[in-house]
């Protein structure tokens, strides 16, 4: 789903930052609001939904999200927009609401699949509420319906493909790529992907979800949540994996906030809000494209706090979030250099060969302007592009080591090193390019 909103982006507004950053901007404003929504569905009020939308806009996770193009910008909004309409449901809404909730759950297998681990949450959830004496009508299955008809031509490209999202995450469970958590480690996490100022306002509404008279009316959405971090704590997923659950209980913490524990401590209600907002601006750097990379690894190490490391590969001194926007134009241009001071007849055969999708992105994007044809690479979706029109007779491969190569060609020359940026991945600036 992200990438058709990613090609109508390009086709109506270009390919400018301004542009790119548009619609996750949006869909992060959006899931605000949504917050805000679902803490007056659980009966809040006008604190209750500051408090929320507060946390919600102040998350790390959402603010880094919302700033650049990825599947991941839409997920919190996707997932909120579930919990926003069970919890109508909930509330007395019409059953014809699970027909619009298997939409959104449709969209956002498409979107991302992760999804199915969220879902499988809604689906304990309803078995362990009342909720479930859904499952005797008919709207909660046309719902389901909706879902696999929306996620149905994924699923039969998988198969297709001899299931390659399943091959992916499997030998990447099997490799050392991914940094390995203990459960203490994953939840430890949490609180700096949120916003450690956010801490007190989301365990209290899961305090309220379970521990409240009118909070466990709507334990489902606690029950989702637990769920959800179980199945990735055991299955080892990333730690953000489980960041977009978090906006449903800013909102079940700021009905608890606002009903309990200040209901009679008014002037504790702006402190809560003003701490929200204070450690929101004091962290929003790490999140955020507001510093030079020099200063802001000197403001990490003054606050002594920096984004958890997710991947084993990142050793870079910036945050891998920006870390991964250095460098891509650079080497770009040094491929482009050496591809023009080929011969003439090495340079019409000469395929690029690109280690992963990020390097083959950037060929892909600035190769037009610079003279350069598609890249090519074994990672990813463009594994299936397979070699497209390339024979093999003459390759320039990106790499950091030439062994491979040498395995595999008569002859192998040392073109140099890519230019890159200081600030790129560590391993990008290793580069060199082989003939």
């Amino acid at each position: 789903m992200s990438i058709l909103l990613l090609r109508l982006s390009e086709i109506l507004l270009g390919d400018s930052l301004f542009a790119i950053r548009l619609l996750p901007a949006l869909a992060g404003a959006a899931t605000v609001a949504l917050t805000g929504a679902i803490a007056r569905e659980l009966g809040g009020r006008a604190w209750a939904i500051a408090l929320a939308c507060a946390a919600s806009l102040c998350a790390l996770f959402n603010l880094a999200v919302g700033n650049f193009f990825s599947m991941n910008a839409f997920e919190p909004l996707l997932w909120m927009g579930c919990v926003y309409l069970y919890v109508r449901i909930i509330n007395g809404g019409s059953p014809t609401l699970w027909l619009w909730l298997g939409a959104l759950l449709g969209l956002s297998l498409e979107n991302k699949h992760s999804t199915v681990f969220f879902a499988a949450g809604i689906f304990v959830a309803l078995l362990l509420t009342p909720e479930r004496r859904y499952f005797a009508g008919k709207w909660i299955w046309l719902g389901g319906l909706i879902a696999l008809a929306i996620a149905l031509p994924n699923i039969l490209w998988q198969a297709r493909h001899h299931w390659p999202t399943y091959e992916l995450l499997s030998n990447i469970a099997h490799s050392n790529k991914n940094v390995a958590l203990s459960p203490a480690q994953f939840i430890a996490e949490q609180v700096v992907f949120m916003n450690p100022g956010t801490l007190p306002l989301w365990i209290a509404g899961l305090l309220w979800l379970f521990g409240s008279r009118a909070g466990r009316r709507y334990r489902a959405i606690g029950i989702i949540y637990l769920v959800t971090l179980a199945e990735f704590i055991v299955l080892h997923g990333k730690s953000y994996y489980l960041a977009p659950a978090y906006p449903m209980l800013f909102a079940a913490g700021g009905v608890a906030a606002e009903r309990i524990f200040v209901a009679r401590i008014k002037w504790l209600r702006p402190v809560l809000l003003g701490a929200i907002l204070v450690t929101g601006a004091l962290f929003a750097p790490l999140a955020l494209p507001i510093l030079p990379p020099a200063k802001l690894i000197a403001y990490m190490q003054a606050i002594r706090l920096q984004p958890p490391r997710t991947e084993t590969s990142h050793t870079a001194a910036l945050p891998q979030v920006f870390a991964d926007q250095f460098g891509w134009e650079q080497m770009a241009g040094s491929v482009a250099h050496v591809y023009h001071h080929l011969r003439p007849e090495d340079e019409k055969r000469a395929a690029i060969f690109c280690q992963n999708y990020g390097e083959a992105g950037a060929i892909d994007f600035f190769g037009p302007k610079l003279g350069l044809p598609p890249a090519i690479s074994g990672h990813q979706n463009y594994f299936l592009w397979g070699p497209r029109d390339w024979t093999g007779e003459v390759v320039l491969v990106l790499d950091t080591r030439d062994d491979d190569e040498r395995e595999l060609f008569a002859s192998v020359e040392d073109l140099g090193q890519i230019v890159s940026s200081p600030w790129a991945m560590p391993f990008e600036r290793r580069m060199h390019i082989f003939l």
